[in-house]
């Protein structure tokens, strides 16, 4: 039985087809940053599918983020099984079982989740000032390989949360690689947050991540 399409916003590349990546949005939702990243990703010949968690809704003001992020929060297993369930739709859809998964903050947990839980279909991660916070998984199934990119300077995302990834990975045996941006801070990516967004930070980050998949899939 084939997998229907979720919620969310499918980008092809100009063939029509290209290994697969699933986008993964932050707490602001699926909003035209995340719909740019993955044109951007068929562009450079990808079919990329981002799975919309909030259903249609999209936080503009932190407050608004925090209150959608909350239902992310209360209904964490729903939540979980639609992220698999677009995994499976996207791999019937490129016809491809080895997905790679680009995840945005809020995302990132499930990125990382859905490595530890689908290890047969995700392999590569590449999360952007996202953890797995202070929740312990078990990497020791996973088959990805992993790149993150983290602000220096992030409130939302301490250090030790990336260290202690970074850490948990390496003991797991999986090829990791982070870096950490100076003088930037949470959503340095995104340019539609004017007070956050680091042009210099965002193309270097968006270099060595096309390099990461390109060379996974080569």
């Amino acid at each position: 039985m084939t997998t229907s399409q979720p919620e969310g916003f499918l980008a092809l590349p100009p063939t029509g087809k290209g290994p697969a990546v699933l986008v993964l949005h932050a707490w602001w939702g699926l909003n035209d940053t995340i719909k740019a990243v993955c044109t951007r990703l068929a562009d450079a010949g990808f079919t990329a599918f981002a799975a919309d968690l909030y259903h249609g809704k999209v936080a503009a003001t932190i407050p608004e983020a925090e209150v959608l992020g909350g239902t992310v929060d209360a209904n964490f297993q729903q939540v979980r099984a639609e992220v698999a369930e677009a995994a499976k739709f996207l791999s019937e859809r490129a016809g491809r079982t080895d997905l790679a998964v680009v995840a945005f903050s809020l995302g990132a947990f499930f990125a990382l989740d859905l490595s530890t839980t689908h290890p047969e279909l995700i392999r590569d991660v590449v999360v952007f000032y996202g953890t797995a916070g202070t929740m312990p998984l078990d990497f020791g199934k996973s088959k990805a390989g992993y790149l993150g990119h983290f602000a220096a300077d992030d409130p939302y995302e301490p250090r030790s949360n990336a260290d202690g990834l970074e850490q948990a990975l390496k003991n797991a045996g999986r090829p990791v690689t982070f870096h950490r941006y100076a003088g930037t801070g949470h959503w340095f990516f995104e340019p539609d947050r004017p007070d956050a967004y680091n042009p210099a930070a965002a193309k270097l980050a968006w270099e060595r991540t096309l390099s990461f998949l390109k060379h996974s899939q080569a």
